[in-house]
């Protein structure tokens, strides 16, 4: 058995000295003061004086090691004793192999898929416990955020799919009533909703623009464009439809 030690380290490889100053105030804030979270770098040692991390780069694996604690890109912070594993060294290494070939560089992804995600596999592996909520929560907070967004948009797209498809059936069944009975928009059983051939008429302007008319007198002008001697003929599936919803009236 040997202990599993996971390193922590403040993110500050920016490249600015005032980016990296801003990162070390927010994990001040949100980890000392607060205690929720911050933006941090970490590594596991297990067996020898090395802490295996992961990273992108274009071509290979991401995974990598360096002397535990002297990582030279970030600051160091603290470490923490995650418990103790009962696999060999030997046992140890193939789960670094395995994980080396999982774990391209190329795969990796701020939100999704970086080091705080790889060492949480790494220490599933070992059959310790993952590494505390508060090392990761910023990532992972994003990446819930991103995909709710994207799960929102899909569900818009699909729901605006179904509005658009239920106004072409409409639209054709509507065709189908003014073509079967002639009613015009001055008659009597048109009075409540308006004629089918005005109706129609909006809905065709619904699914070929998007948008409702804005005035009467546009509708008017859409009417005349439609007439009914220029409708198309309505299939037979329609009209018999439309003579079986006037029979159960």
């Amino acid at each position: 058995m040997t202990d599993v030690i996971l390193h922590i380290y403040d993110v500050t490889n920016s490249g600015s000295e005032k980016t990296n100053t801003t990162i070390m105030q927010i994990n001040k804030i949100f980890k000392d003061g607060i205690g929720i979270g911050g933006i941090f770098h970490s590594a596991v040692q297990v067996y020898g004086e090395d802490e295996w991390s992961f990273g992108f780069c274009e071509h290979g694996t991401g995974v990598f090691s360096c002397p535990s604690g002297k990582n030279p890109m970030y600051t160091y912070r603290e470490s923490i004793i995650l418990g103790r594993t009962n696999f060999s060294i030997y046992k140890v290494n193939q789960i670094l192999r395995e994980l080396s070939r999982e774990w391209p560089g190329s795969s990796y992804d701020l939100l999704a898929k970086n080091c705080n995600h790889f060492c949480d596999e790494f220490c599933e592996k070992l059959g310790v416990p993952k590494l505390p909520g508060w090392v990761n929560r910023f990532a992972n907070a994003g990446d819930a955020a991103v995909e709710i967004a994207g799960t929102t948009a899909l569900r818009f797209r699909q729901a605006k799919t179904e509005i658009v498809s239920a106004s072409k059936v409409a639209y054709r069944f509507l065709l189908g009533v003014a073509s079967n009975n002639g009613s015009t928009p001055e008659s009597p059983g048109n009075s409540n909703g308006g004629s089918p051939r005005v109706q129609a008429t909006w809905f065709k302007n619904l699914v070929t623009n998007g948008t409702k008319p804005s005035t009467s007198a546009e509708v008017d002008n859409q009417v005349n464009l439609v007439s009914p001697q220029r409708l198309s003929p309505v299939p037979p599936l329609l009209n018999s439809r439309s003579r079986d919803m006037k029979m159960q009236k």
